[in-house]
């Protein structure tokens, strides 16, 4: 049995698969974060055996976080952490936030979020096809600003 990476890995291992066109992470659009973000969630790291432990969120809507009300889209990987009694001690997180200006047609798509989580009776391919018709509603631009983020929650 092949053992899996830690997930001290994980947020290179996203970073890789976001430059991996040689863009600057500040240039990356929608149309390259999304594929990139589905060979990442692809890609399993050590995680304990519990339900829910590997999950990948999707989510957008207009928030206000620092300033101005932007457009989010929010590309989330989150991990189970564990005590060393195999208890839940937090959740590891790592963001791709893809931001942009607040649109009357983006601000009427109002907020959406869907999870997946690894070890399910879904497949990963099968919870992207569903999310096709959210994609299809997104900016085909560029964003005023590329995030990626780790954070314990």
């Amino acid at each position: 049995m092949t053992s899996r990476p830690s997930l001290d890995q994980a947020l290179g291992h996203f970073r890789g698969e976001l430059e991996q066109h040689g863009r600057p992470l500040a240039e990356l659009t929608l149309d390259q974060a999304w594929p990139a973000f589905q060979r990442f969630g692809q890609h399993r790291f050590a995680t304990p055996s519990t339900p829910d432990a590997d999950g990948l969120l999707f989510q957008y809507g207009t928030h206000t976080v620092h300033g101005p009300p932007m457009f989010v889209v929010d590309l989330t990987r989150q991990f189970e952490i564990n005590d060393h009694n195999g208890e839940h001690d937090h959740f590891l997180q790592i963001h791709c936030e893809l931001h942009y200006r607040p649109e009357p047609a983006l601000e009427r798509l109002g907020n959406f979020h869907r999870w997946y989580f690894h070890d399910t009776d879904d497949t990963l391919d099968q919870w992207a096809h569903e999310l096709s018709p959210h994609l299809d509603l997104l900016p085909r631009y560029r964003p005023d600003q590329v995030h990626l983020i780790e954070e314990q929650v």
